[in-house]
């Protein structure tokens, strides 16, 4: 019987995976130093030894990338619990653990069997690249993610407090979260009329649903202009077709100032300005240039011959619209719909000069939060619309990868 060939890599020297282990250390020991000049040097040099010296031992003496993980983590958070306070030390556990992996995944030599073609030998430029990558997304979404457990926080501060980082049951809360309900009820323990009293002096509530009016609204007008002007734009015989379409996309490139004081202007000669229908149309011209630009790169792969076939069976503009061209690039329709939403749900400078106190959105809401009364009520309304934009955006990816497999792209 013939044994199928499997490629076997080759074990690196021991200075090599020390290195990289330690260099994990060193990266911890100066984020632990927390800013703190006169520590940051003694923290990276005592994070390299340290995490070198676990990995040497979990190379040396433990077999399996398992037991050298709980061995690591272990060692880190009894070592973290004593000096830092628990918190800390389960962030300390968490790198111990990647700190066992890491060692045995790098002493096997099993990170060479993933390297593509192109990679160095050690394939060292290649993972570096992938973790320089990686600190930059944590750099990116790091605000993102503090604003989710200061929402929980019993105590109407912006910072951490001691109960918090101990991890005290006591101090957790969702009284910001009830806070949004009963923020500006006359009787907010009232049983009769509750629903009413809610409905309507509620502010979070009032300014929730003129979000989502506006949004809706602004959406539908958006995406109707934004269709039709990208199928216009994307016929060849088009006079003028650049000019038009960088004075299409122009809101997205002027600042919003200027945008919102040329708005508040030409909107009070013509009455609308304060009004409901002055804010959805601001926000209709803001969310048009997104729905052209995904609308546009999705027909770039349309073939125009499926609506001239439609036209010599009889087919009258119209109908073949609907019937050919619609459903083959609804995908991109609705995510530039979903695009120019989430621009509305989001824009405040706009709002800020053209709005009266009748329209308050939510970003208005949160503006005006923190000037005049600072309250964590405004994290739990950032949470909740973090929350929102990354089901709306894993919504437009879905139609995305929708959109290539009716046009016939694989994905890669």
């Amino acid at each position: 019987m013939i044994k199928s060939y499997a490629y076997v890599p080759k074990k690196p020297q021991m200075w090599f995976n020390l290195l990289w282990t330690g260099l994990l250390g060193a990266i911890l020991g100066f984020l632990t130093a927390e800013g703190q000049y006169h520590l940051m040097l003694p923290y990276l040099g005592l994070g390299f030894l340290i995490f070198g010296c676990l990995a040497y031992v979990s190379i040396s003496f433990l077999r399996s990338g398992i037991v050298s993980s709980i061995f690591c983590s272990l060692i880190l958070l009894l070592v973290a619990v004593f000096y830092f306070g628990l918190a800390y030390a389960i962030v300390v556990a968490i790198f111990g653990w990647i700190l066992g992996a890491m060692s045995h995944w790098l002493a096997n030599g099993s990170y060479r069997l993933n390297l593509p073609p192109y990679a160095t030998s050690k394939g060292v430029w290649f993972y570096t690249f992938r973790f320089i990558c990686g600190l930059i997304f944590l750099f990116l979404i790091a605000p993102i993610l503090i604003v989710f457990p200061l929402s929980f926080n019993k105590e109407p501060y912006f910072s951490f407090t001691e109960g918090m980082l101990a991890f005290d049951p006591t101090a957790f809360s969702v009284r910001w979260y009830i806070d949004i309900l009963h923020n500006g009820m006359i009787d907010p323990a009232g049983v009769i009329g509750w629903w009413s009293d809610l409905w309507s002096n509620s502010q979070w509530i009032r300014s929730i649903k003129n979000s989502f009016i506006i949004g809706i609204f602004a959406t539908l007008l958006a995406t109707g202009l934004g269709t039709l002007a990208a199928i216009g734009l994307s016929r060849s015989e088009m006079p003028f077709r650049r000019p038009i379409m960088a004075l299409l996309i122009s809101p997205m490139i002027v600042p919003l100032v200027i945008i919102g004081s040329g708005m508040f202007f030409f909107f009070s000669d013509i009455g609308i300005a304060k009004t409901y229908l002055g804010v959805i149309v601001a926000h209709a011209i803001l969310g048009t240039p997104y729905v052209i630009i995904t609308v546009t790169a999705t027909l770039v792969s349309f073939d125009e011959s499926l609506t001239r076939a439609a036209a010599s069976l009889g087919a009258n503009p119209f109908r073949a619209f609907f019937k050919v061209q619609m459903p083959l690039i609804l995908p991109g329709v609705v995510s530039g719909a979903l695009f120019a939403f989430i621009t509305s749900f989001d824009e405040i400078v706009v709002v800020l000069q053209i709005a009266d106190v009748r329209q308050r959105t939510i970003p208005r809401q949160m503006f005006s939060g923190i000037r005049e009364q600072i309250s964590p009520t405004i994290l739990a309304v950032a949470t909740i619309l973090v929350i929102l934009s990354i089901v709306l955006l894993t919504i437009v990816e879905m139609l995305r990868r929708r959109s290539e497999r009716m046009r016939g792209i694989s994905p890669t």
